[in-house]
C-alpha cells in the first residue's frame, strides 16, 4: 500500500477520533440499520455533538470555521469503508456547500445551525423519473408568483430522502433548456411529501425515496441566488461530488481488499491457504497495483481541489477510476471467497451490491466518459475544425 503524503498529522489525529466514534456510535448499530431501512436520527445528533457536520461553517451557526476539504475527506474514507448507511459525505459535501457559498446571510442564520448540530439532515432533489444523468432535461416547475414561487413536480432516487428535514430542489424556472433555480425546501412545507422509500439491491441502510411537490409554496427568502442560475451552481458543485464520490469508492474498495486478504490467509483448499496459490497471488497483486495507482489520483485531484484547480474534466476522470476499479476489486474478492461470497453474512457479499450503483449515481461511468471526450475538444455540437 502506497504512502500517502496528502495528509498532515493533524488529519491522522482526526482519523483517530473519527474511527474511535464510528466503531462506538456507529457500527455496532449497522445490522439494525440494515432492517429498517435507514439509521437512527440519535446518530445525526451524534455526529453534529462531535462536530462532524458542515465542519467550514461559521462557528457563529456552530461550525468550526474548518474548511479543509481533507478532513471530509478522512470522515468519508472511514464511514465509507463499512456499509453504515450515514451519509454524511451528502450532507456535508454536496448539499450544504451551496448554501455556504452561495446562500444569503439570512437563509445560513435560519438553515446553518441545525445543520451543525444534526438536527437538520440535508437532501438534494435534482433526479426525476425520466430525467438521470441530464440535468437540463428536468421537468419539475418553479413559477414565480410574485410574493412567492409555486413547485409542481415529482423527483425519485433521493438519498436521505425519508429523513431530511430540508431539501434543496432543482426546478425549471424558464423557456430555455438551461433556466433552472434552486430552492431550500422545509420538509413541513404544504405540498411536499415523501413517496415510497425505495427497495435497493444494495446500500439498504441508507434511505432513498421518492418526493413529491404538489403547489408547494416556497417564499421568495428561499432562493439560492439567481432564479435562472441555477444550472450553473449546479455544474459548479459537481467536481466536488464526483472527487469526493471517488473517495467514497476507493475508501470501499480497500475495505473489501483488506477482509479478501485475510480470507485467503485462512481459508484452505486441498489443505493450503488459498492465498498461497498462485491464482490468488496475482488476482491480488493486480488488485493491490490497481487501488495504489487509483489511490494516488485520487489524492492528486484532491490537491487539485484544495490549490482551487480542480477541472470538471478531471473530477470525472476520478470518478470514472475509482468507481471501476472498486467494481472490478470488488468482483474479484467476491470469486476469492468463492461460495462464501455469495452468501449476505459474509461483509464481501453486502459490498458487492453496494459497490455497483457508483458506476451510476453522481453521473454515470458513460458520462463521465462524455465530460472527458468533450475536454479532448471531442464534442459532435461544434462543427469541425476547419483545416
Amino acid at each position: 500500500m502506497i504512502r500517502r503524503r496528502l495528509f498532515e498529522p493533524e488529519h491522522e489525529m482526526f482519523r483517530d477520533t473519527v474511527r474511535r466514534w464510528a466503531e462506538a456510535e456507529v457500527y455496532p448499530h449497522a445490522e439494525r440499520f440494515r432492517e429498517q431501512g435507514m439509521v437512527d436520527r440519535a446518530v445525526w445528533l451524534s455526529a453534529g455533538a462531535q462536530g462532524f457536520l458542515a465542519m467550514y461553517a461559521d462557528e457563529e451557526y456552530g461550525g468550526l470555521g474548518l474548511d479543509d476539504f481533507r478532513y471530509d475527506m478522512v470522515l468519508s474514507e472511514e464511514l465509507s469503508a463499512r456499509e453504515n448507511g450515514l451519509y454524511i459525505p451528502l450532507h456535508n459535501r454536496i448539499v450544504a456547500p451551496y448554501l455556504h457559498k452561495f446562500g444569503t446571510d439570512e437563509q445560513r442564520a435560519r438553515f446553518m445551525p441545525g445543520i451543525t448540530s444534526g438536527e437538520t439532515v440535508l437532501a438534494i432533489a435534482m433526479t426525476e423519473p425520466d430525467t438521470g444523468s441530464d440535468l437540463s432535461g428536468i421537468r419539475t416547475r418553479a413559477e414565480d408568483k410574485g410574493d412567492h414561487w409555486l413547485i409542481n413536480g415529482a423527483k425519485t432516487y433521493i438519498s436521505n430522502g425519508i429523513l431530511c428535514g430540508l431539501v434543496l430542489v432543482a426546478a425549471r424556472t424558464g423557456p430555455n433548456r438551461h433556466d433552472i433555480g434552486l430552492f431550500w425546501v422545509e420538509a413541513d412545507r404544504p405540498g411536499f411529501s415523501r413517496g415510497r422509500k425505495l427497495a435497493k439491491i444494495g446500500l439498504k441502510s441508507q434511505d432513498t425515496a421518492e418526493l413529491n411537490f404538489d403547489n408547494v409554496q416556497i417564499p421568495k427568502e428561499n432562493v439560492l441566488g439567481d432564479p435562472l442560475g441555477g444550472f450553473r451552481m449546479m455544474i459548479h458543485n459537481l467536481a466536488e461530488e464526483r472527487l469526493m464520490g471517488a473517495v467514497q469508492f476507493l475508501s470501499h474498495a480497500q475495505r473489501a481488499f483488506a477482509i479478501t486478504l485475510d480470507f485467503v490467509r485462512e481459508r484452505k483448499v486441498f489443505g493450503k491457504p488459498v492465498g498461497t496459490y498462485q491464482n490468488a497471488r496475482f488476482k491480488l497483486a493486480e488488485m493491490r497495483t490497481k487501488l495504489d495507482a487509483a489511490q494516488a489520483f485520487v489524492d492528486h485531484c484532491a490537491q487539485e481541489h484544495l490549490e482551487g484547480l480542480l477541472t470538471p474534466e478531471l473530477a470525472a476522470e476520478a470518478k470514472l477510476l475509482a468507481s471501476e476499479t472498486e467494481g472490478f476489486v470488488v468482483d474479484e474478492c467476491v470469486q476469492l471467497h468463492g461460495g462464501a461470497g455469495f452468501m449476505e453474512e459474509y461483509e464481501i457479499a453486502r459490498m458487492y451490491t453496494a459497490a455497483r450503483v457508483s458506476r451510476i449515481y453522481a453521473g454515470s461511468s458513460e458520462i463521465m466518459k462524455e465530460i472527458i471526450g468533450r475536454g479532448l475538444g471531442l464534442d459532435d455540437r461544434k462543427p469541425p475544425a476547419a483545416r
